[in-house]
């Protein structure tokens, strides 16, 4: 598998991987309607930097990495990551978060802090666990889920 920084050919690949999770609407606080444009809009915002990992020329999932505040926060990195659901279960979400913590220190981020973990999300929440984040706060019934109803949701952190 290779991650790589996404190029602007990447957008319809990585629409691809986006569109069925937020449709979906169980991980994402982000609109389960957005068309294409605004999706793509969000995430490869100039604030983010972007990357792709694929397999023998197929994007399999997408990260982005960027500071987590700004100012008196700005050296904690934060990352949102999306796996294509049919390549779930390779390792592709563990490889993107490795390439993640790497990118983040050589950016000079002293911390990595994801602010929404949902809770029902058992498999990001061990997986995130296992590379050594810590569920530092808790935020009850903060997502609504579509299937599951309102769940908690993790602030998870690690330091670098």
């Amino acid at each position: 598998m290779l991650i790589r920084p996404a190029a602007p050919a990447d957008s319809s690949a990585i629409w691809r991987v986006l569109e069925p999770v937020l449709r979906a609407g169980e991980t994402y606080t982000l609109a389960r309607d957005m068309n294409e444009g605004e999706a793509l809009a969000y995430w490869l915002s100039p604030e983010h930097a972007v990357f792709v990992a694929e397999d023998q020329g197929q994007v399999l999932g997408t990260y982005y990495l960027r500071s987590n505040r700004k100012g008196g926060g700005a050296h904690v990195a934060n990352c949102g990551y999306v796996t294509a659901p049919w390549a779930s279960g390779r390792g592709v979400a563990r490889a993107m978060c490795a390439h993640s913590l790497d990118q983040a220190r050589a950016r000079g981020f002293r911390a990595m802090q994801f602010n929404f973990v949902v809770s029902s999300n058992e498999r990001a929440v061990r997986l995130w666990q296992s590379l050594g984040f810590e569920i530092v706060g808790r935020l009850p019934g903060a997502f609504l889920h579509p299937t599951l109803g309102y769940v908690d949701a993790y602030v998870m952190h690690r330091e670098l």
